[in-house]
């Protein structure tokens, strides 16, 4: 009788320290899946060719733990929006001087967490295959909003068109601010960036200055359509913009350097053939 109890004992105790071993060994692997668990990083681009690169830096991040969710934009203002009301964790649809000026007017406080890429802004017509064919008087339209137009001034300065009044700061450049206009051209500043390609495609003005971003995304080749193209030296980088702070953060610095990466920017090259430019 003995025997039995102690055998029925050493029983129970063998399968309690089973019990226990098992209970430890779920725990640990369910505290070491916690330890793995992804970050999600919620990105606003617009479709082209922000997203597109997105799409392409993706499965990288995958990789590095970081799950990648893209929210399209077709607009200047909401992505900034989204990013202080915290819809966003950042935003890359903007360059700097946009970011600069949207900031000082809205009090944002953001910063540039890295410079990904330019696109060259161009000049195209449907009426005319070069800048020298512009009549004298021609109609020239440019986006409304006022951080392009220092940036377009500059580039029809540039071309050799215009000049701008001496000393003025051509980043903050506006119309009022033009010197000489040898061809008395006009300009007409009363459309949204967005609509300068329907613009362009409805035969409205003489030439019509396109940003890269909008012209590409609706099927136009900035280096076979565009009659004059800005140089790729241009200041006019497109950025991450995040929330003052958070660009210390581990995830949007891992962003960064996959964006940055030599993977993205061979693929930036390749996509484009130039009409987008990757920064180092």
């Amino acid at each position: 009788m003995k025997k039995l109890l102690t055998g029925l004992f050493l029983s129970v105790l063998v399968l309690a320290l089973a019990a226990c071993g098992a209970g430890k060994k779920e725990e640990t692997s369910s505290s070491s899946g916690d330890s793995k668990e992804n970050v999600t990083l919620t990105v606003g681009a617009s479709n082209t060719p922000h997203a597109v690169i997105l799409e392409k830096a993706k499965p990288i991040l995958a990789k590095e733990g970081i799950d990648l969710k893209i929210e399209t934009y077709q607009d200047y203002v909401l992505p900034n929006q989204h990013l202080e009301s915290g819809e966003l964790d950042a935003n890359y649809f903007q360059h700097l001087p946009f970011l600069e000026l949207s900031m000082k007017e809205n009090g944002y406080d953001f910063v540039n967490a890295g410079a990904i890429h330019i696109e060259p802004i161009g000049i195209y017509s449907k009426k005319y295959k070069s800048l020298e064919d512009l009549p004298e008087g021609a109609t020239i339209l440019l986006s409304s909003s006022v951080s392009d137009h220092g940036r377009m001034l500059s580039l029809l300065e540039a071309k050799g068109l215009i000049k701008l009044k001496d000393g003025v700061d051509k980043t903050a450049a506006e119309i009022k601010d033009i010197a000489e206009n040898p061809k008395n051209f006009k300009f007409d500043a009363n459309t949204a960036p967005e609509m300068l390609v329907q613009m362009y495609e409805n035969n409205e003005g003489d030439a019509v200055l396109i940003n890269s971003n909008f012209a590409i995304d609706n099927g136009l080749n900035p280096l076979k359509d565009a009659i004059s193209l800005e140089d790729k030296e241009s200041p006019y980088v497109n950025i991450v913009a995040v929330r003052a702070g958070d660009e210390t953060k581990p995830e949007i610095k891992k962003f960064i350097e996959v964006l940055k990466s030599k993977e993205i920017q061979d693929f930036i090259v390749e996509e484009w053939k130039g009409s987008v430019v990757p920064v180092k």
